[in-house]
């Protein structure tokens, strides 16, 4: 009866299933538990809830790229789409795995910690259709847990972005990503069919992570001055962003008072302007802007907020990599409006069918349904 019915870890009937799995995707396992004990119904322990979620991420990883797959192909895109951008970027999230380890391996060389003590940085994706006026209409988000240069994540997404691209070869495509350079190599390494040609892909830099470059510049010219480094930053943040050439006009802005500065404000000034300088070609916001092209992901609301921020970092949680990774699928599907479309294949891996002896026959259980 339970491999026909398809129980999950030997006690969750695939409702129950469904359930715990997405409170789980939203709360953390101690808040499940309370909640469940408070419907009075089924009352999952602590640590049975914890098991649910790597149960089932297991499942799901083992078949990732064929339920995606056939996610995608249910999955209808929105008719008056016209733009796909596709974005990638981390945010660190308190993931003990080997937090020793790497801090002494660090220290060893020489090299600064990066961030705090048991943290590392989890990737995240995402893929946004817009429409012909710049309205979202659909984003897929992913978000895995670490691994060099991001190399799974990308996959992910490039596989995403092919199926989206094989129904509509018309989207016209924007990278979008803050200033580092992996993050630039992984959106270049996928091909994606779009070609090279500025009518078909464009690669801007994230408005919003540029922007507290242009803040320090503004504050190292402004020197004791509390009023002007604030009006200086919404001047130059506007100029950059709706004027043509405005990112070089605020460079020039930045540059000039340098010459005249003390030798630790010039050192500050002239800090911010290598980032500018190295992105020159994907700072054009206001050409974007004037096509209704995005030049920014929202932020961390984008996918780094909600998909891993609020999921792995509140208060107190802290993960080890395959429980971190466990929880991130589901808010995944979540987050990009596909449970209704995965939940029945990840369900139906669980059932097998059941021949049971009938005299000199067999006689095959059908599924459950």
């Amino acid at each position: 009866m339970e491999l026909r019915a398809g129980i999950v870890n030997g006690s969750w009937t695939p409702r129950a299933a469904r359930h715990g799995a997405f409170l789980l995707a939203q709360l953390p396992a101690a808040a499940a538990e309370a909640l469940f004990a408070e419907l009075g119904a089924r009352q999952p322990s602590r640590s049975t809830l914890e098991r649910l979620p790597r149960t089932l991420a297991a499942h799901w990883e083992a078949h990732r790229q064929d339920w995606e797959a056939a996610v995608q192909v249910r999955e209808t895109v929105p008719g008056e789409a016209t733009i796909l951008a596709i974005s990638v970027a981390g945010v660190l999230a308190p993931l003990q795995a080997h937090a020793a380890e790497r801090t002494a391996q660090r220290a060893a060389a020489g090299k600064p910690a990066s961030g705090p003590t048991g943290s590392r940085e989890v990737g995240w994706s995402t893929l946004t259709r817009y429409n012909r006026a710049g309205a979202r209409r659909q984003t897929v988000r992913y978000a895995r847990r670490p691994a060099h240069t991001k190399v799974p994540l990308g996959a992910q997404g490039q596989a995403e972005a092919q199926a989206l691209l094989g129904a509509r070869p018309d989207l016209r495509g924007v990278y979008l990503a803050d200033g580092a350079d992996t993050n630039w190599e992984l959106l270049a390494a996928g091909d994606l069919g779009l070609g090279g040609t500025a009518d078909r892909r464009l690669e801007r830099v994230d408005f919003s992570p540029a922007c507290p470059h242009l803040q320090a510049g503004c504050e190292a010219i402004g020197g004791e001055s509390p009023l002007r480094r604030p009006a200086e930053f919404a001047r130059l943040k506007g100029l950059r962003k709706e004027a043509a050439a405005g990112a070089e006009r605020s460079s020039r802005t930045l540059n000039y008072p340098a010459g005249r500065a003390t030798s630790t404000r010039r050192k500050r000034i002239r800090s911010a302007l290598p980032y500018f300088r190295n992105q020159r070609g994907r700072l054009l916001y206001a050409s974007s802007q004037r096509q209704h092209l995005p030049i920014a992901r929202g932020g961390r609301e984008a996918a780094g907020k909600p998909l891993v921020t609020q999921g792995l970092n509140g208060s107190g949680m802290a993960w080890t990599m395959a429980g971190g990774q466990a929880i991130l699928p589901l808010r995944s599907l979540l987050q990009s409006e596909r449970w209704a479309l995965a939940w029945p294949l990840l369900a139906a891996d669980f059932r097998s069918a059941v021949v049971i002896p009938d005299g000199n026959t067999e006689v095959p259980l059908p599924l459950a349904a």
